[in-house]
């Protein structure tokens, strides 16, 4: 088990407390009975996360849905679970559902993930998606400075030539001068 899923079972072992279901869950090799509780009425929300989690990981599709759901959870911790596990999951739908929710204006205070995780996907959705969301961060006194930083390290970890406005305009905000001048540098051409 490498680190980013130890520290997710550990973080549910807590939520779970002291529970035969969770230590089934967690030493469980059957993606049967993982994808059983995605599919089962009432199940806590931890015990849907670590099935979610360990399916995804282990690049099974049914876990996909689960998975976006919790990629765009209030809490960040349930978003970076669910980003890790939609990177190795492999599938298709990955990219075209994390440029909706990096996108979406009405969430984007949860846009983080996504954010990172189009970054981590190279697929062809990542620059466009990050350079909408990161010309909408390029408004005064925009609250969402995180998403815009990660908007610029993503794009210059991208490479792409269509960038270069967004990022040469996130130059004069002095939160983003330094990291979207280094963005910049690493654009072809």
């Amino acid at each position: 088990m490498d680190v980013e899923l130890r520290t997710v079972t550990e973080r549910l072992r807590r939520e779970a407390g002291v529970s035969k279901a969770y230590e089934r869950l967690v030493a469980t090799g059957d993606v049967e009975e993982l994808a059983e509780v995605l599919a089962a009425a009432g199940q806590p929300l931890w015990a849907r996360e670590l099935a979610a989690v360990r399916l995804g990981t282990a690049g099974d599709s049914r876990a996909f849905e689960s998975l976006v759901l919790l990629l765009n959870h209030r809490d960040p911790s349930r978003c970076a679970a669910a980003a890790y596990a939609l990177a190795r999951l492999g599938d298709p739908r990955t990219a075209r559902a994390a440029a909706a929710l990096a996108t979406n204006e009405l969430r984007v205070a949860y846009a983080l993930h996504p954010v990172r995780l189009l970054t981590e996907l190279r697929a062809p959705e990542s620059a466009p998606a990050l350079i909408t969301t990161l010309g909408r961060r390029l408004a005064p006194h925009d609250p969402y400075g995180k998403i815009a930083l990660a908007c610029v390290e993503g794009l210059g970890a991208l490479g792409d030539p269509r960038a270069r406005p967004v990022l040469t305009q996130a130059c004069g905000y002095p939160r983003l001068a330094a990291a979207a001048s280094a963005a910049l540098a690493r654009l072809p051409g």
